[in-house]
């Protein structure tokens, strides 16, 4: 394989959904990873058909084939892979294959989140920025009224920032769903509180154009094709 077509050791353990880069490159100095049975060294640069062991676990996904998965995740379970963490989305799910979120949906909330092998999948959702529309359904304590209304769709100052413009559908006097194309931590919730309002559910219902639809909450579905190759294009 030419040199423009290696990949960076790091950045391909990440992508495998193994750890962030910064780790890797922990894992890689402490020899903790080997390739094609060597030790390998920071910076080291590998191709696609190069066998990938980290810890003893062979990472490489040759020969594997993609799996996109959408699951409706219950309150209490956490979006990540870490076995330190008792109630986690991996352990939940218990999918015969090593599989990663992709993003991630507070503890509290419920909803739509995706879940791969496939790392190039993750680093793009992960790039972009454009059209990366994510719906919410909210209940909030109180009656919500114009002025609540009005600065959830032009913009709510939180994290030193202002949201960017959102679409706002009111369903009944306390609840409404929300369309929004960011993902700052806690964004719904500090927005709401920010205006005087604390969030008594939150249920994530669309990533793009996977919709939740009628799957039932702690169940998951496998991506079909059609969506995926659509998921690919807004990408």
């Amino acid at each position: 394989m030419s040199e423009d077509k290696l990949i960076r050791l790091n950045k391909y353990i990440a992508s495998q959904g193994v750890c962030s880069r910064r780790e890797a490159d922990k894992l890689i100095e402490t020899g903790q990873v080997k390739v094609n049975g060597k030790i390998a060294g920071l910076g080291d640069r590998i191709s696609t058909n190069d066998e990938v062991v980290v810890n003893g676990k062979n990472i490489s996904n040759n020969d594997i084939d993609n799996i996109y998965i959408a699951f409706n995740k219950p309150k209490g379970i956490v979006c990540t892979s870490s076995k330190k963490e008792g109630k986690n989305i991996i352990d939940y799910i218990n999918y015969p294959e090593r599989i990663f979120p992709v993003g991630r949906l507070d503890k509290d909330s419920e909803g739509l989140i995706l879940l791969t092998n496939d790392g190039s999948i993750v680093n793009k959702m992960m790039r972009s920025s454009q059209n990366k529309e994510k719906e919410y359904l909210v209940k909030v304590d109180k009656k919500i009224n114009p002025e609540f209304k009005e600065k959830m769709e032009s913009g709510v100052y939180i994290l030193n920032q202002v949201t960017k413009p959102a679409k706002f559908v009111q369903v009944n006097e306390n609840e409404f769903k929300l369309t929004i194309t960011q993902g700052l931590n806690r964004q719904i919730r500090r927005m709401c509180e920010s205006l005087g309002y604390n969030v008594i559910e939150l249920k994530r219902l669309r990533i793009m154009n996977i919709d939740l639809g009628n799957l039932k909450t702690g169940e998951w579905r496998y991506i079909k094709k059609k969506e995926l190759k659509q998921l690919l294009s807004l990408l």
